[in-house]
């Protein structure tokens, strides 16, 4: 806990020195970390892997039918539509 303590003092200390483009850049790099390590704790959790792997199955062997986002959006245009005109 300690060595965690003193990055977190370290880091602070610099981020008083930076620009604000600096710190734009510093903080890009952070999102960029944290969503990488997102990413491998979701692909690590076994549950996850295994209802994606069943989804794709199911998809592959054509039990469900994927639709598209361009497909769907269409749609809920048309729905929205249509109720809006009825009213």
């Amino acid at each position: 806990m300690k060595s965690a303590d003193l990055l977190d003092k370290k880091i602070n200390n610099y981020l008083t020195k930076l620009s604000i483009p600096q710190k734009k850049a510093l903080l890009t790099v952070a999102e960029t970390f944290a969503e990488e390590q997102e990413n491998e704790n979701r692909w690590g959790d076994k549950a996850f892997v295994a209802e994606m792997d069943k989804r794709f199955e199911e998809y592959e062997s054509g039990k469900i039918k994927a639709v598209s986002l361009e497909s769907l959006e269409q749609k809920a245009k048309q729905s929205y539509s249509r109720r809006k005109a009825k009213k």
